[in-house]
């Protein structure tokens, strides 16, 4: 294939509800999309997952249009592409700029499976036709809050409830959601927010059979996140340390984690998520599909991947209405009884909603 035109959009859309974790609140989620047409006036749509501050990592909303427009665009369009594999190796000289990479790579996966007929899914080699989602629930004013979120969210059936703590906010309102919801499948997530010599503290979280506690100690760290897993009972997931392949290898090796979270943009893309799965499937280390509060594009991307057989823990990929008034795809995703019907039309299996695109557009250029 060859791409022939790229058009970059930069959007804005308000979330229902702010959305707390222990590194800041935000309410507007500022992103890009990139759609990538081929000769024959076909679309392929991708996400770039950064957002407008570099919290959650290095990468920001203009960083990523910088390395669009001046490095990944003009090194990808009108060039041969037999394969989106060859995404990822044709840009492996840029370090890092992951989520740039990945929001070009996404909008090929899907122009390829469009070309070939197939759904996203059955292009990565996925084999599932349902999947399990879970929910994210940031922090919140008060536990009761809290706790009433968790209900609502029990009662419409996601299959695991993900909690954000910081110091602070943590032990005991861990306890508080046990003593309400004891059966429940429950987590933690820290995103980075402790440090080895909260070990003690930490190790109080094993009274509450977790799921697991997802990335405690430093964004870039796989040494200590080691030495807290052999004091730990509850297991170690690791989100923001792993950015590849080799990452993910080595965290295994030393004993860092027992489960790892797959973000396609974190890791530049679904070849690279799809190596990172089959890496994990091969040394008995369970994953699941995170998310960074996509829009519908983005969340079809977590649908496909999620369907390839070691993710055998409910992801992050919630409905559509969980956080959007109205989303940018039809028909919207949604969740019945925790689970996500896999779509089987070709490519991403939703079709986008230009109408809604043109209405949370910022601005936009194209390239050709």
């Amino acid at each position: 294939m060859k791409v022939t035109e790229v058009v970059l959009r930069h959007m804005k859309m308000r979330m229902k509800a702010p959305f707390t974790t222990s590194f800041g609140t935000f309410q507007d989620k500022e992103f890009l999309l990139l759609e990538a047409k081929d000769e024959n006036g076909l679309s392929g749509w991708g996400e770039s997952v950064a957002f407008h501050s570099p919290w959650y990592n290095e990468e920001t909303l203009k960083t990523n249009w910088h390395m669009l427009e001046d490095f990944i665009i003009p090194d990808l369009l009108n060039k041969e592409i037999r394969h989106p594999d060859e995404v990822s190796e044709k840009l492996s000289y840029i370090r890092k700029n992951n989520m740039a990479k990945s929001a070009f790579e996404g909008a090929v996966w899907d122009l390829y499976a469009k070309q070939q007929g197939i759904s996203l899914a059955k292009a990565l080699g996925g084999t599932a036709s349902n999947i399990e989602v879970g929910i994210s629930i940031g922090i919140q004013d008060t536990v009761a809050v809290l706790l009433k979120l968790i209900e609502e969210h029990v009662n419409e059936g996601y299959k695991r409830i993900k909690v954000k703590i910081k110091p602070g906010w943590d032990v005991d309102v861990m306890r508080e959601i046990r003593k309400h919801f004891p059966d429940v499948q429950l987590m933690a997530d820290a995103n980075s927010a402790y440090r080895l010599e909260d070990i003690e503290l930490l190790k109080q979280l094993d009274e509450f059979d977790l799921m697991m506690i997802e990335q405690p100690l430093a964004s870039d760290d796989i040494i200590d996140h080691a030495t807290l897993q052999r004091e730990l009972k509850t297991p170690v997931c690791l989100d923001e340390s792993i950015h590849s392949y080799e990452d993910a290898r080595k965290a295994i090796e030393l004993g860092s984690c027992k489960i790892i979270n797959i973000k396609i943009g974190r890791v530049g893309g679904l070849t690279e998520s799809r190596r990172i799965h089959d890496l994990c499937q091969e040394r008995g280390i369970p994953v699941w599909c995170g998310g960074m509060l996509e829009s519908g594009i983005g969340r079809a991307h977590n649908i496909a991947l999620t369907t390839l057989s070691n993710f055998v823990m409910p992801g992050d990929t919630a409905a559509s209405s969980r956080y959007w008034e109205k989303d940018l795809i039809k028909p919207e995703v949604t969740v019945d009884n925790g689970m996500i019907r896999v779509p089987e039309k070709a490519g991403l299996g939703y079709e986008p909603d230009l109408e809604t695109i043109k209405q949370f557009t910022v601005s936009e250029k194209s390239y050709s």
